[in-house]
C-alpha cells in the first residue's frame, strides 16, 4: 500500500415602493415614525445575546454560540436540535456502544450491516479521503489503536511481530460501502472517531444556516472548529492554534469566516514509556505511532471533516509529502499549517493576511510554503 456576521437588516417585505419620502412641508412617513419608535422598544430589532448551548458527545465536550437576530425563539429551537443531533450522531457512530452502526459493522464477522443513512454518508466520505491519502488516512487502524491502549487507561508497547501482524489488518479499500450496507472482512474494524466530530460539525453547520443564522462558531472539541458568517458586528472570528510544546498556550492565530478549522497533534494523547513518548496518531503502515519528524498540523478549510482526516493525514505523511499533497489537491480547497518536532513552523500561502502570531511568539520564524 502507497504513503500514503451579525449585520442587521430589516425583515422582508412583500413589497417595496419608490419615490420620495417627504414632500415640501409634508409629514414623515408612517413608515419612518414606525421605525424610529421601534428603535426606542428595548428588542424591537432583534435581540443580540448569544444562544449558547453544551453537550458532552463522542468523548468530548461541545458547545456553540449563535446569534440569531430577529427570532430568538427561533435560534432556541436550532439549538436544541443541535443538541439532540449531537446525540443521536454519537449514538450512530460510537465504537464502544454494541448498538451503534460502527459496533454492529465490527462484530458482524464479515456479514454485510444495513446502517443509517448519516453513517453511510460519513463512511462514504473518509473512504474517499483515505483514497485520496493514499491510506496515510485509513479508518480500518481500530485494532491496533486498541492494542496500544489508547481506547482505555491502560497504555502498553506491542512487540515488533505484533505490530507486523497488526499492520496486515489496516486496510480502508477492504471496506464495501453498497448504499446503505457495509461490509468488513472478519478480523478487522473500523473507527470513525478521527472523521466524526468534523462530520457533526458539517452537519450543525449547514443547520445554522439553513435557520437563518448568519453568525456562529461551533467547538466541538478536541481542536474542531466550524465558524460561520463573521462575529457579530463582522470582524472575522479569531481562533488559536495550540503549541505543541506548550499546550496551554498558543502560538498563532488564524482568523475564520464561513471556515472550518482543525488540528492534530501528538500532545492531544499519549504516554510514555522507559523515555520514549507515544502518540496516538498511527502510522497505518506501521501500526505504530507516526514518526514524521511533525508535532502538530492545522487545517483549515469549508468542511470540518475534510479538516479533521487531512490533519490527521498529513501528520502521518510529514512536512515534505505532506506540503507536496497540499500542491496537488488544490480541489480540496484546504490550506495548513505544520509545526515539527524542532519547534519550526510552516504555514501555506493561502493563509496570508489570515494567519499571525500570539503575543509572545512574535520572534518566531515561520517559512511559507508556496
Amino acid at each position: 500500500m502507497g504513503r500514503k456576521m451579525l449585520v442587521w437588516a430589516p425583515p422582508p417585505s412583500a413589497g417595496h415602493r419608490t419615490g420620495r419620502m417627504t414632500r415640501p412641508g409634508g409629514r414623515v412617513p408612517q413608515l419612518l415614525c414606525a421605525l424610529l419608535l421601534c428603535a426606542l422598544l428595548p428588542g424591537c430589532l432583534g435581540d443580540s445575546r448569544p444562544v449558547e448551548g453544551t453537550t458532552f458527545a463522542m468523548g468530548t465536550v461541545m458547545s456553540f454560540t449563535l446569534y440569531g437576530g430577529w427570532d430568538r425563539e427561533k435560534t432556541k429551537e436550532a439549538r436544541d436540535w443541535m443538541l439532540g443531533r449531537l446525540g443521536w450522531l454519537d449514538s450512530l457512530l460510537s465504537v464502544t456502544n454494541e448498538y451503534s452502526d460502527i459496533a454492529q459493522i465490527n462484530c458482524a464477522e464479515g456479514r454485510g450491516v444495513k446502517v443509517e443513512p448519516s453513517t453511510a454518508q460519513l463512511l462514504s466520505q473518509a473512504l474517499e479521503l483515505c483514497r485520496v491519502t493514499e491510506g496515510a488516512l485509513d479508518v480500518t487502524a481500530y485494532p491496533a489503536v486498541k492494542a496500544w491502549g489508547f481506547t482505555g487507561e491502560e497504555h502498553r508497547v506491542p512487540s515488533a511481530a505484533e505490530l507486523e501482524e497488526l499492520a496486515q489488518r489496516i486496510d480502508y479499500a477492504a471496506v464495501k460501502l453498497e448504499e446503505d450496507r457495509v461490509t468488513l472482512p472478519e478480523g478487522m474494524e473500523i473507527d470513525l472517531g478521527g472523521v466524526a466530530k468534523g462530520y457533526a460539525g458539517d452537519v450543525l453547520g449547514a443547520t445554522v444556516r439553513a435557520n437563518g443564522i448568519s453568525s456562529a462558531l461551533l467547538d466541538l472539541g478536541q481542536s474542531t472548529i466550524v465558524a460561520v458568517g463573521t462575529k457579530p458586528g463582522g470582524n472575522p472570528w479569531r481562533i488559536g492554534v495550540v503549541d505543541p510544546a506548550q499546550p496551554g498556550s498558543c502560538f498563532a492565530v488564524v482568523e475564520l469566516e464561513d471556515m472550518a478549522m482543525g488540528t492534530s497533534g501528538g500532545y492531544q494523547r499519549y504516554f510514555e514509556q522507559d523515555g520514549v513518548t507515544y502518540w496516538h496518531v498511527l502510522d497505518p503502515d506501521t501500526a505504530a505511532p507516526a514518526r514524521s519528524g511533525l508535532s502538530s498540523v492545522t487545517v483549515v478549510a469549508p468542511s470540518a471533516l475534510t479538516c479533521d482526516g487531512l490533519s490527521t493525514a498529513l501528520f502521518v505523511m510529514g512536512l515534505e509529502e505532506g506540503t507536496a499533497f497540499w500542491r496537488d489537491h488544490s480541489e480540496l480547497e484546504f490550506e495548513a499549517i505544520f509545526v515539527t518536532e524542532d519547534g519550526k513552523i510552516y504555514r501555506t500561502a493561502g493563509l496570508e493576511g489570515r494567519f499571525s502570531l500570539a503575543e509572545g511568539y512574535e520572534d518566531r520564524e515561520v517559512t511559507v510554503l508556496e
